[in-house]
């Protein structure tokens, strides 16, 4: 078994007009969780989809330890799935449903009793071998999906939103549970998701796609504090966006200077100023941070904070939260505030990837 090195090359994939995937290159280390994040119609599931042979491209290669793997058929790629469904027989218990990808493979029975078992187990579901599908919760299907990718030990494990029909506190659990099996397991993992927190709490590095491309390929924290573009910023959290201007040697927020703690990635004569509630502050330094004036819209309350929404001039808006330990007051409709970004969580971005 190799180490399960993915090298994907000029990845072209079109359905008559729409192309899917245009000219994919990326590369995927041994051992690593690499997260496809985008929004539908990305191409992150096409390509998921082409990885695992059930899709053959256009063009291109998709080499797996340094072998050609585009002509493999699926079920000789040694590969692990967990579908969005779960794709689990109804008619097979816990067990057998755990258990079938070892028999098709010819395995002893005394040798798939034991790694069925310890499979099971690692997920956390050993006690309930005898259950049948479906007295199970969508959380318990979503373990037994999971054993059965891992059981005969693949080399790559693919995941296409295994987590998405789980409601949002399970999801999250399941999230860390995922995380931590992959540490413990070292298996290279491939994950598609929608979902941005999902991807920044999972992944050793993340690839953003729209329009069949890849926009980034990064760690986490780089494609959230650092991204290239204005889609990738936009797809990242809760942010807004204020134009800016080139002039002279910096970037201007209206009438006044930005400072920034590094020159962007954009090179462009406007660009745009990314603003996040939680990269907001109350009060700042007029000496160093970047004010930002504004008129309080509306205030909600969100259980643990209350987000405050602030309309600017030339009709844009921002949001702050206020957590109660600002040491001042929660504003109200109408008040005139000044809000503060430190040059730091000043970053500025262009329209497209220079």
């Amino acid at each position: 078994m190799g180490a399960g090195k993915v090298s994907i090359r000029h990845v072209h994939k079109a359905y008559g007009a729409f192309k899917a995937l245009d000219g994919i290159s990326l590369d995927i280390q041994p051992g690593e969780f690499l997260t496809l994040l985008g929004p539908s119609g990305s191409g992150k599931t096409t390509l998921l989809n082409i990885i695992a042979g059930f899709e053959r491209p256009d063009s291109g290669s998709l080499m797996v330890d340094e072998v050609e793997f585009i002509t493999r058929p699926p079920h000789k790629r040694d590969l692990g799935m967990v579908f969005q469904n779960y794709a689990l027989f109804p008619h097979m218990d816990v067990f057998d449903n755990v258990a079938y990808p070892l028999k098709l493979r010819g395995i002893d029975r005394a040798s798939i009793r034991s790694r069925v078992m310890g499979a099971l187990e690692t997920v956390h579901m050993d006690k309930l071998a005898a259950r049948r599908i479906g007295e199970l919760s969508g959380g318990q299907r979503q373990r037994v999906a999971l054993a059965r990718a891992i059981v005969f030990e693949p080399r790559i494990l693919l995941m296409d939103e295994p987590l998405s029909a789980l409601d949002k506190n399970l999801r999250e659990h399941m999230q860390m549970e995922l995380k931590r099996l992959h540490n413990r397991l070292g298996m290279t993992t491939v994950y598609v998701t929608h979902d941005q927190q999902e991807a920044l709490t999972m992944s050793d590095r993340i690839a953003v796609l729209d329009r069949g491309k890849v926009i980034q390929l990064d760690t986490p924290q780089n494609i959230y504090d650092h991204p290239n573009c204005k889609f990738v910023a936009g797809f990242m959290g809760e942010t807004r966006f204020l134009p800016v201007e080139r002039r002279d040697s910096g970037y201007h927020l209206d009438s006044r200077s930005l400072r920034l703690a590094s020159e962007p990635l954009h090179r462009g004569a406007n660009g745009w100023l990314i603003v996040r509630p939680e990269r907001l502050r109350w009060a700042g330094n007029a000496q160093r941070d970047n004010r930002i004036s504004g008129k309080v819209m509306d205030i909600v309350y969100r259980g643990d904070s209350h987000l405050v929404s602030i309309s600017l001039a030339g009709d844009h808006e921002i949001s702050i939260r206020h957590t109660g330990s600002e040491g001042k007051e929660l504003p109200v409709p109408g008040q005139d505030l000044e809000l503060w970004l430190t040059p730091e969580a000043s970053v500025v971005v262009g329209d497209a990837i220079q």
